[in-house]
């Protein structure tokens, strides 16, 4: 059965073994580990790949995409972008991971697999030096990323 025709991607990017850098990559981690999802909803830990993954764009309706972004804002804060423009919001450098990811969002549109809604939901990092933990103040952006993406899937009727 399908959620009001919706095929979603919920993807993941970032390095964990550098800090505040794999926020995106816990937010996903922390979704699952909390709450159950139609069959309609599929998580990709994108780590740090990103043109490669292109052909898990296919027929989705939806992509959310969580990552650490280089914005304004202290640690933790975070942005939800909608991307109706991929190539033009690329335009600034917002992640260290965007010339894959911009590449992906492009060869979808050319190849047109590209989903009609695409959201970042970004946080900004404390700090993305070498280690496996994430600082307080991303944490709790971690909490609050997860919170606005399962608001958003939940009036999809994506989480059971």
């Amino acid at each position: 059965m399908s959620v009001k025709n919706k095929k979603i991607l919920v993807l993941s990017i970032g390095n964990i073994l550098l800090g505040d850098e794999g926020a995106g990559i816990k937010a996903a981690e922390l979704m699952q580990d909390r709450y159950d999802f139609t069959d309609d909803v599929e998580f990709i830990n994108g780590g740090s790949d990103g043109f490669e993954l292109t052909g898990h764009l296919d027929h989705k309706t939806d992509l959310f995409i969580f990552d650490a972004i280089i914005a304004e804002g202290k640690p933790g804060t975070v942005k939800r972008f909608n991307l109706n423009n991929p190539p033009a919001f690329f335009q600034n450098r917002i992640s260290p991971y965007q010339p894959g990811l911009s590449e992906m969002l492009s060869t979808a549109a050319l190849t047109d697999d590209l989903p009609a809604n695409i959201t970042l939901f970004g946080i900004v990092p404390k700090t993305v030096d070498t280690g496996m933990k994430i600082t307080g103040p991303v944490r709790a952006g971690v909490e609050q990323m997860v919170d606005m993406a399962i608001d958003e899937l939940q009036s999809f009727g994506a989480v059971l």
